[in-house]
């Protein structure tokens, strides 16, 4: 049976369902609306429903034809994103500030598809892990289900992701064996200054001047410090300082990410913001305070499952519609840290181009629904199967 025609019969419901979600926004770990209608849905398709596994989210199970063989997990988020949507969609975001600005709202659908299939054609042994992870946005979603005991209490012999690519070329699956995505910090840089007025600098240490000239090097660091041959990006995303065009501020404040693919670089980079900082706080006598954190690992895929997903892809999408050996994206993705306990593999499927990832005026490529949810199940019937 192709799983694509299969859907195809109720992809009006599964887009249906999607658009209501959208309309419906929730950010990380507040997403108690999506969690309820994810466990109805589930539950009506006949699968064990675990909730609140790492705050909001759930795991669903079923069992195949006999109950016996390899358990499969399938994965997809939950979370939107603190945006204000900028579509005239007539399911556009009901909720001020927030939108499903990067397909969550899509993969959710992808995987529930994917669940009704399985549901309804049991034509697998062994069992299906459906996990519907909360907080994806670096808040830290999938260590809190790792925390919460999720392969402890829901074993995987794999598991697998899938996220759309508005940068198309539509229908085309990419994936990669090893590094697929980078690591990701997030810092906040806090410099205190002496306050004063505008027209008189001198009685003032100011802050936003030292921000400022602090920005400005810390891209030496990837040019000066870092091997050119490995890839890395420090990007200052947020400065904030004063409310007034004649006073001088007493602090200011820098944020951003640094990605890299390497843990030696990785701790260079931040060593090295921690240098520049203490060596500009005593230049020009202010206080910097620096937090670098730890957010997203490097999302590796496992050979053997990557190149399962590409064999998969090719069964049902056509080898033209396949590149087995993408290129590693800068961008981050908490699926890492599943990964680091269960080998899976990671793929991207390409929308029809439009508005990126992040953007107020993206929305999810609809037509993806049927082709996800076929992929994500054919990965459950095939892999269930096989042996190590």
């Amino acid at each position: 049976m192709n799983p694509i025609t299969h859907i195809q019969d109720y992809a009006e419901e599964l887009t249906a369902l999607r658009r209501d979600i959208h309309a419906h926004p929730e950010i990380g770990f507040e997403e108690t609306r999506t969690a309820a209608l994810v466990a109805g849905l589930l539950e009506g398709y006949g699968y064990a429903v675990h909730r609140g596994i790492g705050g909001t989210g759930l795991v669903g199970v079923l069992e195949g034809r006999s109950g016996e063989g390899r358990r499969i997990g399938l994965r997809a988020e939950l979370d939107a994103l603190p945006i204000e949507e900028a579509t005239n969609l007539p399911y556009r975001s009901t909720v001020p500030g927030k939108m499903h600005a990067c397909g969550h709202d899509g993969h959710t659908t992808m995987l529930l598809g994917a669940a009704r299939y399985l549901a309804e054609t049991r034509a697998f042994d062994g069992t299906a892990v459906v996990i519907f992870q909360p907080a994806e946005e670096g808040l830290g979603g999938a260590r809190a289900m790792l925390r919460d005991g999720l392969f402890e209490r829901f074993p995987c012999d794999e598991i697998y992701g899938l996220h759309n690519a508005p940068n198309g070329p539509h229908g085309r699956l990419k994936v990669r064996p090893g590094p697929m995505m980078a690591a990701a910090d997030f810092f906040d840089i806090r410099i205190t200054g002496r306050g004063a007025h505008a027209a008189q600098p001198d009685r003032g240490l100011d802050p936003v001047l030292v921000a400022t000239a602090l920005a400005q090097a810390m891209q030496s660091i990837v040019s000066r410090n870092a091997d050119p041959l490995k890839a890395a990006v420090v990007s200052i995303t947020q400065i904030h300082a004063g409310a007034a065009y004649n006073v001088i501020p007493e602090s200011a404040h820098l944020a951003g990410t640094v990605r890299t693919f390497d843990a030696e670089l990785r701790s260079l980079i931040a060593r090295r913001i921690r240098e520049l900082a203490e060596g500009y706080a005593a230049a020009y006598g202010v206080e910097i305070a620096v937090d670098v954190r730890d957010v997203f690992s490097v999302l590796e895929n496992a050979g053997a499952q990557a190149a399962a997903a590409a064999e998969i892809a090719t069964e049902l999408f056509g080898a033209e519609k396949v590149d087995a050996d993408c290129k590693p994206k800068m961008g981050s993705e908490d699926f890492a840290d599943m990964l680091h306990v269960v080998p899976g593999a990671y793929a991207w499927l390409g929308a029809t181009p439009g508005p990126g990832l992040h953007n107020a005026g993206y929305d999810f490529d609809d037509s993806l629904i049927p082709l996800g949810a076929a992929y994500l199940a054919r990965l459950v019937e095939r892999r269930t199967a096989r042996t190590p």
